[in-house]
């Protein structure tokens, strides 16, 4: 993540805490809320701009600007052993889980069964694991950056295939706000490889949707996960119907 990502999610967290909308901010800046979001998205602004939002927001330029060089990124992935330690028990990978999606330990033990004691003790095992580091008042920054990814093959991705991918795809995907898409075509590798990167943004929009929703209601959200794979594949039926070469 670059420090502009870093400042800009720095400035929602402290919106959110503030229990601040775009709308409210445009006002007090006299701005409209389409700016406003234009300047959040864009990320681009000058430290008079910086200055003017923290002022509204009701939070120190000084404290955001640490906030943010605290903030920054260590890594994409876990080591092999970190994920392994992971899914040696379910509720710690749920708990990292959460925790990647940003949920509070008070979100998270009351969804789950899970004590407070024991989310207390997950959250330090993942403090451990260098996935988060933990604060005061169990509160916890990431440690891993917004484009975290699993390991390639690695414990957790087959975890998830041999328990997760049957249930998941085993929905009807008609809901509003969910869909299923089969997209096939035949690309060069720089081709491929931009697409990625595409979704890999995406991944990284739903991280930020995700944290603009915190200030909602528990009852205006839901949940919701993102699974995507490109691979070069073709369906095994449909390759033993290919024409043989004498």
């Amino acid at each position: 993540m670059s420090s502009p990502e870093i400042l800009i999610q720095v400035l929602r967290s402290e919106m959110r805490a503030a229990d601040m909308t775009y709308k409210q901010l445009a006002l007090r800046l006299g701005m409209s809320e389409s700016s406003v979001k234009r300047v959040f998205s864009q990320g681009d602004m000058s430290l008079s701009r910086l200055e003017q939002i923290c002022k509204a927001v009701g939070v120190a330029m000084e404290d955001v600007l640490r906030q943010a060089a605290d903030c920054a990124p260590h890594a994409d992935t876990l080591t092999l052993e970190q994920e392994r330690s992971l899914i040696r028990d379910p509720k710690l990978l749920l708990v990292a889980i959460c925790c990647l999606g940003h949920w509070t330990m008070e979100q998270i033990i009351e969804v789950y069964a899970i004590s407070e004691t024991e989310c207390i003790g997950y959250l330090v095992k993942l403090d451990r694991l260098e996935l988060i580091e933990l604060k005061a008042l169990n509160r916890y920054r990431m440690r891993v950056s917004i484009a975290f990814r699993w390991l390639a093959d690695g414990p957790v991705q087959q975890f998830f295939r041999k328990h997760v991918v049957d249930d998941y795809f085993g929905g009807r995907f008609d809901a509003p706000g969910e869909a299923l898409l089969c997209v096939h075509g035949r690309l060069s590798n720089p081709s491929a490889q931009e697409l990625v990167q595409k979704i890999r943004q995406l991944a990284a929009e739903l991280a930020r949707l995700h944290q603009d929703d915190q200030r909602l209601q528990a009852s205006e959200r839901d949940g919701f996960t993102l699974l995507l794979g490109l691979r070069s594949w073709e369906f095994a039926q449909f390759t033993a119907m290919r024409r043989t070469t004498e």
